[in-house]
């Protein structure tokens, strides 16, 4: 039976992180998953619309989940961020049904005055790496592999969003997580364990205190590379921002060069599924993911 999902993208994969898109794409392909992607979605906020409004959060993401119910599939992401604030916003609305339908009746009244559908509470919101997890499974992820990552020891870098902003977390521990590790073991490289993975990455700051922002990915990659990582891998374009995109000015910060390349979890998995570096668009990182492809003989 083929794996079926409302595909949200997000907006810093269709854009800074085009690599993010286009390795997702080939993974899918690899897998034989097929995306159905939900081009009429608007962004999730990534946050700060409840600074304002809490019903402006809600009311967006709910239209975003309600697109997915019109095709009766689970909605999907491969942004931790955006996994992170539709899954609460799910979470909260499914909650409402129950407690508080007068809330729901708002929201969904918004959506009709707009000429969309409302929200049902009917699907799921899941992130691509608990599809890998839990509708793939491990056991067949590792028998579709056809190039052994062996040697490649991987740090992963999970975020805040992924692990945290629901109450409800399928498959792992919010503080003490093993789900990407166990993937890493799953196509043949070795899982490097610091303090950092679980750690917030320092985007959120970025924009109004860049300096402690930049000490915070800083630190991060520095544990990585002293438990001895040959790269980092994130489910998080936001982090991979702070963390790849913004590692040189990093540096600067830091007094130091750091070099640790940042792979997005998708471009991993479909490198030990065969599919080509070029494909998954390795050429486009700032930080230099040649040594990580040397390390594996390309």
């Amino acid at each position: 039976m083929t794996l079926k999902y409302a595909y949200f993208p997000g907006c810093v994969a269709q854009g800074a992180c085009r690599e993010l898109y286009l390795s997702t794409r080939a993974l899918s392909q690899a897998l034989g998953i097929e995306l159905i992607e939900l081009k009429k979605a608007a962004c999730c906020g990534s946050g700060t619309f409840k600074e304002d409004s809490q019903f402006l959060e809600d009311t967006v993401n709910a239209r975003n989940i309600a697109l997915a119910e019109s095709l009766n599939l689970p909605l999907l992401t491969h942004c931790s961020t955006c996994q992170g604030v539709i899954g609460r916003v799910d979470e909260r609305l499914k909650k409402a049904e129950q407690n508080d339908p007068e809330y729901l009746d708002r929201v969904n009244g918004l959506l009709k005055q707009e000429g969309c559908s409302p929200y049902k509470g009917s699907t799921s919101v899941t992130h691509l790496l608990w599809a890998l997890v839990g509708d793939v499974g491990l056991e067949t992820l590792q028998a579709k592999v056809t190039r052994k990552l062996s040697g490649l020891k991987c740090a992963a870098f999970y975020g805040c969003y992924l692990l945290r902003a629901q109450e409800q977390l399928p498959y792992d521990d919010p503080y003490d997580p093993r789900s990407m590790e166990n993937v890493f073991h799953a196509v043949g490289a070795t899982p490097v364990f610091y303090r950092g993975r679980t750690q917030c990455c320092g985007w959120p700051l970025s924009s109004y205190a860049t300096t402690q922002s930049f000490k915070m990915a800083g630190g991060n990659i520095q544990e990585a590379i002293a438990a001895g990582a040959d790269c980092l891998v994130t489910p998080c374009p936001l982090c991979h921002l702070n963390l790849d995109s913004r590692q040189p000015e990093v540096e600067r910060v830091m007094g130091e060069k750091l070099g640790l390349p940042v792979l997005h979890l998708p471009q991993l998995v479909a490198l030990a599924l065969g599919v080509s570096p070029k494909e998954l668009g390795l050429d486009r990182h700032i930080v230099s993911t040649r040594p990580v492809l040397e390390k594996l003989g390309f």
